[in-house]
């Protein structure tokens, strides 16, 4: 019943009330699960919608209640399968909690997350997650704090900004990855990212992703520890400027080619691994290859490749709790919640040829 489109009207509040012999303000605090109503009341308020068809007005209920039941989330690149499944698990939360999602890209761009956050809190929604283009731009934020919003980030975080924030041990899962090719005899790795930065990277620089600036911290510090001097002359961001893959055939043709290569993501993987295979350079029989990131393909190819694996799932799912704890009233200080990595070690690791 209800049906739109069909010349019968819309099934109200009051149709409900009257089924269920109550007036229509206890059926709408039943109808909306606030105030005080008993049990039975709202049970038999609830059997009278369903058998009436009854479907909540959105805008009516955030306007009666305050609350649009529906958070915001902002990733950087839902293509990449990292963001899909810290998504998913946030909004499976949020779902049992009934809370509906709305999801925007931010491309990793400032301003773009600037324009999707807008765009969220017109929606009025009642919390944002939000993985951040960059550690160092609070501004683009600060509008979520303005409209007193809660607000969660998570995968990097943002500093200068007292919010909850859900990430990942990646000093230590980057130290790990690194002890891993060393132990292997190597020492000409490259670390790879596709992360935006001008310029060579010079040792202790601020990066504008937390998550990278660890990785980065335990992989030059790794090598520092090691003996091997310069260890920043290892590092190569921006790669997405002329395409990963490109930057790998470059590294590889060098006079010195890297022996292995440390992939920040697992869409910087896929490409190294692609570049490899052009050029007919053999895994791992003369490029060792680990990656963070447990994508689906890394336990498919042959080799198979060992990586960090990040408890995705957890990230997400943990990120939105506090969201919703935040919606709910809880004003406990602000918390930083890390998460442990775990190493997979596959077929990928060899020592140098030659």
């Amino acid at each position: 019943m209800g049906e739109h489109g069909t010349g019968r009207r819309e099934i109200t509040v009051s149709d409900v009330a009257s089924a269920a012999r109550v007036s229509k303000a206890t059926a709408a605090r039943a109808l909306g699960d606030y105030g005080a109503v008993s049990d039975a009341v709202r049970d038999r308020v609830q059997k009278a919608a369903e058998e009436l068809g009854y479907r909540p007005n959105a805008l009516a209920r955030t306007m009666s209640t305050g609350r649009s039941h529906t958070i915001g989330i902002v990733i950087g690149d839902i293509e990449n399968p990292y963001f899909a499944q810290a998504t998913r698990a946030a909004a499976d939360v949020a779902a049992a909690a009934g809370y509906d999602v709305i999801l925007s890209n931010s491309d990793e761009e400032p301003d773009r997350e600037a324009q999707a956050i807008a765009v969220q809190l017109a929606k009025r929604v009642d919390g944002l997650l939000v993985a951040p283009a960059s550690s160092l731009a609070p501004d683009t934020l600060q509008p979520v704090l303005d409209a007193a919003r809660p607000l969660v980030l998570f995968d990097r975080a943002v500093p200068s900004l007292d919010v909850d924030t859900v990430i990942t041990a990646n000093r230590s899962g980057a130290r790990r990855l690194t002890a891993l090719l060393l132990a292997a005899g190597h020492r000409r790795i490259a670390f790879v990212s596709t992360l935006a930065h001008a310029g060579g990277y010079r040792l202790g620089e601020v990066l504008a992703s937390s998550s990278v600036a660890e990785r980065v911290q335990g992989f030059t510090d790794t090598l520092a520890e090691a003996g091997i001097e310069h260890p920043e002359r290892f590092v190569h961001l921006n790669a997405k400027e002329h395409g990963v893959e490109e930057l790998v055939v470059r590294l590889l043709r060098a006079e010195e080619p890297p022996t292995a290569i440390i992939a920040s993501d697992s869409l910087v993987a896929l490409a190294a691994f692609r570049a490899a295979r052009r050029l007919g350079i053999p895994i791992p029989g003369r490029l060792s290859l680990v990656a963070f990131d447990d994508a689906d393909w890394t336990g498919l190819t042959t080799p198979g490749i060992t990586v960090m694996a990040q408890p995705i799932h957890e990230i997400g799912a943990e990120a939105a709790r506090a969201l919703l704890r935040r919606i709910g009233g809880d004003g406990s200080p602000a918390a930083t919640t890390v998460l442990d990595q775990q190493l997979v070690e596959r077929e990928s690791v060899a020592p140098p040829a030659g």
